[in-house]
């Protein structure tokens, strides 16, 4: 095998390999998926949420994941008291979903409790901004 061919051949076997699976690839945080009507429910219920606007090709996106995996790790109470949604972006970009909230483009977190929006970060991945607006998230739901 000469090297163009092995070059050839690695490459393509690295972009055939999903993300998730590769060694040293942050596991995405914890979400439900979306499905129409889901966040009114559960906004029904009491919880409050991080809805995270969400491509698989946005790596503004798989940097928020990252920086929301590492905090969950951190503290576990983020997990246990906020409800994580991700909606597929190539899916509802143009839905009611994403327009009525005015969200402008993947890569958007909202923290969301009863009709309320109590925190938004658009394209933002400094650790600092997502862990403030957990800790938003997490205080709403422990005074609930």
């Amino acid at each position: 095998m000469n090297r163009r061919d092995f070059l050839s051949l690695s490459a393509a076997v690295t972009l055939a390999t999903p993300f998730a699976l590769r060694p040293g690839a942050a596991q995405a945080a914890p979400m439900v998926e979306y499905t129409p009507g889901l966040i009114e429910q559960r906004l029904a219920k009491g919880e409050v949420l991080l809805v995270d606007y969400h491509a698989v090709w946005c790596t503004t996106c798989a940097a928020q994941s990252r920086v929301i995996t590492a905090l969950q790790a951190e503290n576990p109470a983020y997990e246990q008291k906020i409800t994580f949604i991700r909606v597929d972006w190539d899916t509802y970009w143009n839905a009611p979903v994403t327009r009525d909230r005015g969200v402008p483009r993947r890569s958007t977190l909202l923290v969301l409790k009863g009709d309320q929006e109590l925190g938004r970060i658009v394209a933002g991945t400094s650790k600092a901004k997502i862990k403030a607006l957990l800790d938003t998230a997490l205080a709403a739901a422990v005074s609930a």
